[in-house]
């Protein structure tokens, strides 16, 4: 199933919908106890999308795959335990929603991501049962900020200002994450395509450990790494995040208006 959080084009309250194809239907139930198809709404024409789902908590994970961690320093080791940061929630929007760049003379990535949506209260779970705690999977893009990530040493700043986490355009509830391509696109150019199946820690691996370190929730989300081929973007770009199966987050760019 594709869960999709939308509103009509006449205004309205944030609600959930289930997407096939290109129709949306209402939602009928609980997000997290089971939703089921209700009446069609109409097309992805007809409503507008939001982020599909509002996290209590931003989990993320950095150099998760191979390639990743040497292509920006040469000399840096792959981890040996996930590096886990936090992102908050007032850096998400949505599909379509535009990505403000807070530093236009600041060289600002791009981050494709496979996203994880919990499902259920996780504490201590293994990892052969870690899997049984997942709603599903979306699509992200972790902007970051590179002057101020490698300025401070540690990366919430640059990774933390509104419109820094775009999310969407659905949560997919089914799907095999061992072998799923994430893709990044700049104004229609490939620039990341990878495999879950080179992520250095895995899904299941990380949701066991950081059940560990921290209780999860219905709705947080862990951003689980991205690939190789990460790049800036400017105002008039325009960047997709393409993950198999879920589908395509597609965002404009332009810089930050200050008052």
């Amino acid at each position: 199933m594709k869960i999709v959080r939308f509103s009509t084009r006449d205004g309205g309250d944030a609600q959930y919908g289930v997407l096939e194809g290109t129709t949306v239907y209402q939602a009928e139930g609980d997000l997290f106890a089971g939703l089921m198809k209700g009446s069609e709404v109409g097309s992805l024409d007809d409503v507008t999308l939001h982020a599909p789902v509002e996290p209590g908590k931003v989990i993320a994970i950095g150099l998760n795959y191979v390639d990743h961690v040497t292509e920006l320093d040469k000399d840096r080791q792959l981890p040996t335990t996930p590096v886990v940061f936090m992102k908050p929630q007032s850096a998400i929007v949505g599909p379509n929603e535009e990505i403000e760049i807070a530093h236009p003379d600041h060289d600002t990535h791009y981050e494709a991501e496979i996203v994880v949506v919990i499902g259920k209260k996780a504490k201590d779970v293994s990892e052969g049962e870690a899997l049984d705690y997942v709603l599903g999977y979306t699509a992200g893009n972790d902007v970051s900020d590179r002057v101020e990530q490698y300025a401070d040493g540690q990366w919430v700043r640059g990774k933390g200002y509104d419109t820094y986490l775009p999310l969407g355009p659905a949560i997919e509830t089914e799907l095999d994450v061992s072998n799923v391509k994430v893709q990044s696109r700049l104004n229609g150019e490939t620039r990341q395509s990878e495999s879950t199946k080179s992520l250095i820690f895995s899904i299941p691996f990380l949701i066991s450990f950081l059940s560990g370190v921290m209780t999860l929730n219905p709705g947080d989300i862990i951003m689980t790494g991205t690939p190789h081929g990460v790049g800036p973007m400017q105002e008039g770009d325009v960047i997709e995040i393409d993950v198999e199966g879920v589908g395509v987050l597609r965002n404009p760019v332009k810089n930050r208006v200050r008052a």
